[in-house]
């Protein structure tokens, strides 16, 4: 095998057909390429990415936040542990504050882990990440192209013959062919906007942000012994850190490379984007907002790094995989919001796809159906996930109702989803089509329960006490975490499924039951049609077992939690 830098591929690459052309050398593309060098040694790949390599530490694009999925799929299905146990560092979880207008981050309801849980997630710095993963992208053999522009793609509509593109580097055109062709260009969108596959959502949010090259430590934010040992390690800063108010949140994200991240994301109807669409109104809202970390950056605007900001940063995308032998991947496709860090998620989930349907063409398979079956699949987590966030903004500075919501977002995301890709069933479409009634019926419970959860926050009085709320104290949730780690056969993992679906039924019962204390008026009437649908069985006893003994009233087991 022929290993290439990215300095040399322009000269190696005699050949002018290719297997795949990955228009975008960022987080999306170059995983994929390792991905598919990983599956098939002898495939040809080439990779054009627009910037030139190396890219700047810190100061390089936002996402630098992983969840479980996303930090799978790097250490694990693409084989990456060593860079990011040993160059990255590794998440204490999401913690969140309700400390608008507070400088006594100590006396406020807090919401995270005291440990650290079973399955990893990691802090990226994208500039370290991305300069390793062209380097090991061309180690494995990919030809990468730094400072290349595509400039003509012509798609070909028959099953035999390549997709042709010309690209410019320097100021010389190059014509290739290829067999498949992927879109991981980023919010440049080439094959999106070529193919009109652009498509609004309802989800209308904004977002701010900049580095700063110093390291923001919460830690010293209290003097308070107690309020410190109350984490082990006594290293907060190493969460991603939510400050929340009514209609927002602000990131808090801690780099290998010794900076940090900052950002504001804010629903335009509680904070318009020009109140803070420059670092100095930016400034100007912590003050007003946040006064305590306004006070952290105030000494340190001479190290501001960088500045931007996204308008409307959340969109659809009609169709992503096809059948005719092209797909995007990352954000050339969709983009939720960046609220639990789904991106390297859908990215994994993504590129795993497209793996899975080049295989099919390489093996002489029509991947037509199986192109079609996966954009729906793919299409349907991400109208899940968009429930969420969509209209919930309101509730994100509620510290009675968001550390519930948290729980039951953790409880649908590890039990459904991160199950389906943990254990390699994304693909079985068979297994999954065993399943349909329960993960429909799971999709529709969660839209029913985050209506439950706004309309409950409605009526809540907000109170926010001095107290954490420990995820790592209820068995049930780490326990929830852990079992990602299981290995299970096909009938285990049916009735994991199953189980988890009725440990949501039962989760959702106790939110709603929580809800109507607050106000017996509230219209529980979509969820508790739902509940009702599908009586509690068998197994919904066996997964009650992964539940707390029942503590005092009103609730099992979001009482501690809100």
């Amino acid at each position: 095998m022929t290993t290439t830098t990215p300095q040399q591929a322009p000269q190696a690459q005699a050949k002018r057909q290719h297997d795949v052309v990955i228009m975008g050398g960022g987080l999306a593309g170059l995983t994929l390429a390792l991905q598919l060098k990983r599956r098939f040694d002898d495939i040809d790949v080439l990779v054009l990415e627009r910037r030139s390599h190396p890219v700047p530490h810190a100061a390089h694009k936002v996402g630098e936040s992983s969840v479980e999925i996303g930090a799978h799929y790097f250490d694990t299905v693409l084989d990456l542990k060593p860079h990011m146990q040993g160059e990255q560092l590794r998440k204490f979880g999401f913690r969140f504050f309700f400390s608008e207008g507070r400088r006594d981050i100590d006396q406020v309801t807090e919401i995270g882990a005291s440990r650290y849980l079973s399955v990893p997630s990691y802090q990226i710095d994208r500039g370290i990440f991305e300069n390793y993963l062209a380097e090991e992208a061309a180690r494995r053999g990919v030809r990468f192209v730094d400072h290349a522009l595509v400039r003509k793609i012509e798609l070909s509509e028959d099953a035999h013959t390549p997709h042709h593109l010309s690209w410019t580097q320097d100021g010389e055109t190059h014509d290739v062919a290829a067999r498949w062709v992927i879109d991981a260009c980023g919010r440049a969108g080439m094959l999106k906007r070529k193919l009109g596959l652009a498509e609004p959502n309802a989800h209308d949010a904004n977002a701010v942000w900049f580095r700063i090259g110093e390291r923001i430590t919460l830690d010293d934010w209290s003097d308070d012994a107690e309020w410190r040992a109350r984490c082990e390690p006594q290293a907060r800063w190493l969460s991603t850190n939510h400050l929340v108010g009514a209609g927002y949140w602000v990131w808090l994200i801690p780099l290998a490379s010794g900076s940090h991240s900052v950002g504001i994301v804010a629903d335009p109807r509680y904070h318009p984007l020009d109140t803070m669409d420059t670092f100095e109104k930016a400034m100007d809202w912590f003050a007003k907002y946040q006064p305590r970390l306004f006070d952290e950056l105030d000494g340190k605007r001479h190290l501001l790094q960088d500045f931007a900001f996204f308008k409307n940063f959340s969109y659809g995308c009609k169709q992503v995989f096809s059948g005719q032998r092209w797909a995007l991947t990352g954000e050339a496709g969709l983009f939720l919001d960046p609220f639990y860090s789904p991106g390297s998620d859908f990215i994994a989930i993504g590129n795993t796809y497209i793996t899975d349907l080049i295989a099919h063409d390489r093996a002489g398979h029509s991947v037509t159906a199986r192109a079609q079956l996966y954009d729906q699949i793919y299409h349907s987590f991400y109208e899940s996930t968009l429930a969420l966030y969509q209209d919930q903004y309101g509730l994100f500075g509620d510290p009675e109702v968001l550390p519930v919501k948290v729980i039951w977002d953790y409880t649908y995301y590890w039990g459904v989803l991160s199950q389906i890709f943990f254990h390699d069933r994304l693909t079985d479409l068979s297994l999954l089509g065993s399943l349909k009634d329960e993960l429909q019926h799971s999709q529709r419970l969660n839209i029913a329960v985050q209506a439950m959860l706004r309309a409950w926050s409605g009526a809540s009085q907000k109170r926010n006490p001095a107290v954490m709320l420990d995820q790592a104290s209820l068995p049930w949730f780490a326990e929830l975490n852990r079992s990602m780690n299981d290995t299970l056969d096909d009938d285990a993992f049916v009735a994991r499924i199953r189980a988890s679906v009725a440990q949501l039924r039962q989760l959702a019962e106790e939110i709603r039951e929580r809800a109507l204390e607050c106000d017996p008026t509230l219209d529980d009437s979509a969820l508790r049609l739902l509940l009702e649908e599908n009586r509690p069985s068998r197994a919904a006893g066996e997964a009650a077992m992964l539940f707390d003994a029942p503590s005092p009233s009103p609730s099992r087991n979001t009482a501690e939690l809100a």
